[in-house]
């Protein structure tokens, strides 16, 4: 038996479409909507915690449904209608939905090997991006994503879900500013790590495939349309530009990651 049952839109339902539209709402009750198979699955297959899990009252459970059910705190029969409300889905498309724990924002989750490679996106503004790059991240060998600055919020539903899951396999942090980022790099060179802080842009000094990426790196991608803040240009090490033809005169954000996380695979790979 469900912990509760929801037919209308009692305050209850609107709590939880905050959390699916509100970042306030998400930020502070630490906790955001995730939908989707392979996204719940890989929340519990990396030991996020599933706060409440909300299904669909008029419909035979399926077995992964089941089993999501079994491991959330609270459990949340919902009709139909509202639960396709919820998920911006037509009727009867979505069988759950999760609500999850949202981890703390500290640098500390970030691992750092010998081969560190992690990156920084600055003041993003399309939530889809920051899930693109850590699908591209989770796929090519990254260690961490920090988000930086006023940006979009890595835990939108339009993030979580551009990521298909890898949201749960890669840290993610926010920071305000770049001042604690660089001192957890400090950090991180005085504890043996000569990490090396690469920004990328369409102004560079070094090529992408000329640049040594088999050093510890954290990669700096810039915002969509500005590019990376000053305080990011300055504590640079080096600049690297992507060669284009044509008449771009950049990539988009989440492509021109995906590249530089490639070119550092490679050259790691070539090097092993």
């Amino acid at each position: 038996m469900a912990d509760l049952k929801i037919t209308t839109r009692n305050s209850r339902f609107q709590l939880l479409e905050a959390l699916t539209r509100n970042r306030s709402h998400r930020t502070r009750e630490h906790r955001f909507v995730v939908q989707g198979v392979r996204p719940i699955s890989q929340a519990i297959e990396h030991g996020w915690s599933i706060l409440t899990a909300v299904y669909d009252t008029e419909r035979s459970l399926s077995p992964w449904a089941r089993e999501v059910v079994g491991q959330a705190r609270e459990t949340i029969a919902m009709s139909a209608a509202l639960l396709a409300e919820l998920a911006d889905k037509d009727e009867g498309a979505t069988e759950l939905i999760a609500v999850v724990a949202m981890p703390e924002d500290d640098l500390s989750r970030i691992s750092v090997p010998a081969d560190f490679l992690g990156m920084v996106f600055d003041r993003p503004t399309q939530p889809g991006n920051i899930g693109a790059i850590l699908r591209s991240m989770d796929a090519l060998g990254g260690n961490g994503l920090i988000v930086s600055g006023h940006a979009a919020d890595p835990y939108d539903p339009k993030s979580v879900r551009a990521s298909t899951g890898s949201l749960f396999a890669m840290p993610t942090v926010r920071a305000a500013s770049p001042g604690p980022v660089l001192d957890w790099v400090r950090t991180q060179r005085v504890g043996g790590r000569p990490i090396t802080v690469v920004a990328t842009d369409e102004h560079g000094d070094v090529d992408v495939w000329d640049h040594d990426f088999t050093q510890p790196s954290l990669i700096l991608i810039g915002n969509e349309t500005g590019g990376l803040a000053r305080g990011w240009r300055e504590a640079a090490d080096v600049m690297v530009r992507v060669p284009m033809v044509g008449a771009a005169s950049s990539l988009n954000a989440s492509n021109a990651a995906t590249l530089m996380l490639y070119e550092a695979a490679r050259q790691r790979a070539a090097a092993r």
